[in-house]
């Protein structure tokens, strides 16, 4: 089973059509069985930028899909809307449901919206109440399906020099996400690539059970940050019954198209590297 993974699309200013065109011509070839688009589809949450995403969701590969909001996906300036009806537009225009649960023959995702338009303008939250949520769909999940969260916002820090600060309690979350034998963690919001393991970071609970954590860097804005600066990618995964391989994709203006950039193999839990 193969997933692409799309996310901070930003349809506003910051968006690339040249971008977009490149990622809706890769992938039919990618042959995904599922896409998933981590959070962010707008710049400033406005009709005509929702309207835009929507037409481009509708041009990628008919493939189930799982799409979640991004604070970017929550109007900023229009404080009376994000006070009483802050994604009123994400679910006339994207989706109704904002955690959404996607049930695949090889994969079980569920998806967390970690905006926060009260609390926190950029800085996202996940509640006791979805944590809750997660554990009582995996609580009736067959034993071969890997176990997916998806979320905007990052559990983890990128390692490098930007230093970006984690959600609030995310340690909580992680730990919980362990216990409710998660395996895998995708994510964006940081507007460059990261892929690896919870255990890098966070000692947790349990040593034998990290969390694979895999972040997509902005794939169609100019908004790429650090090491992905002016840069854009999107990430696919394969899944099987042993393994988990994470391929990176970068855009290269030379050739005009994306290309992978590196590889990561991740055993299924339980499983060892042959």
């Amino acid at each position: 089973m193969r997933i692409l993974h799309l996310s901070d699309l930003h349809f506003g200013p910051p968006y690339l059509p040249h971008i977009g065109k490149a990622v809706l011509k890769i992938a039919p070839q990618l042959e995904p069985d599922a896409i998933v688009v981590s959070g962010d589809l707008t710049q400033r949450a406005k009709k005509e930028q929702f309207i835009d995403a929507r037409e481009f969701l509708d041009r990628l590969p008919e493939v189930p899909m799982l799409v979640i909001p991004g604070n970017h996906d929550v109007p900023l300036y229009r404080v009376k809307e994000r006070l009483t009806d802050p994604l009123g537009l994400y679910r006339k225009y994207i989706q109704a449901d904002l955690n959404p649960v996607l049930e695949l023959p090889e994969a079980l995702l569920v998806g967390i919206d970690s905006t926060s338009p009260r609390r926190a303008i950029s800085n996202g939250r996940i509640t006791s109440d979805q944590l809750r949520h997660s554990e009582a769909v995996f609580a009736t999940a067959p034993p071969h399906l890997a176990r997916i969260v998806v979320a905007h916002h990052h559990f983890a820090p990128a390692p490098d020099y930007l230093h970006d600060q984690t959600m609030p309690k995310a340690r909580r979350a992680i730990n919980r996400f362990v216990e409710q034998n998660v395996e895998l963690i995708l994510g964006g919001h940081l507007h460059r690539a990261y892929i690896g393991n919870s255990l890098n970071f966070y000692r947790g609970q349990h040593r034998d059970q990290g969390i694979v954590i895999v972040q997509c860097g902005t794939t169609t804005s100019r908004r790429g940050r650090g090491p992905e600066s002016e840069k854009n990618s999107f990430n696919t995964i394969d899944i099987d019954s042993q393994m988990m391989t994470v391929t990176h994709y970068m855009y290269f203006e030379d050739r005009q198209t994306f290309g992978a950039l590196s590889r990561h193999h991740f055993p299924r839990r339980g499983r060892e590297l042959a």
